[in-house]
């Protein structure tokens, strides 16, 4: 049913996607389908890395590590943007398109008060909205 499944992650906030990245494995091995690991970043250092570089070296560490620790194949894509809250969505679509993705697991962040006013706004409903495949959202 799935051979290929895209899996945003960020690497800063990893602890956070502990469940997103559990669901993932466990219908990669269920389909025996590969995952594909992407962050979509800007240039700006973050807590997860200096630059650009080492962040997509960080990503190839995790990748390389989730496919051996549970025994499937994964890679990686490191995107940049210069506006990663305005191309998100945009970037993981062109992303899941280029990779032959036919399933995105992602995680949600918990609904608040800046949801039910709009000043947050939803990158996994957007991305339902936008994308051509299934799109999986881990609460």
């Amino acid at each position: 049913m799935y051979s290929r499944i895209l899996v945003p992650v960020d690497l800063a906030h990893i602890d956070k996607l502990a469940k997103a990245l559990n669901t993932s494995i466990d219908i990669a091995k269920h389909y025996n389908a590969a995952l594909h690991y992407v962050t979509v970043t800007n240039r700006t250092p973050s807590s997860a890395a200096h630059s650009t570089r080492e962040l997509e070296d960080e990503l190839r560490l995790f990748a390389e590590e989730q496919g051996r620790d549970h025994g499937i194949d994964t890679s990686y894509s490191l995107i940049e943007s210069p506006d990663t809250v305005v191309e998100l969505e945009k970037r993981l679509v062109k992303a899941a398109d280029e990779t032959g993705a036919d399933l995105i697991v992602m995680a949600s962040h918990v609904p608040g008060i800046g949801d039910k006013l709009h000043f947050i706004r939803s990158n996994a409903a957007n991305l339902v909205r936008d994308a051509k495949i299934s799109v999986f959202v881990v609460r």
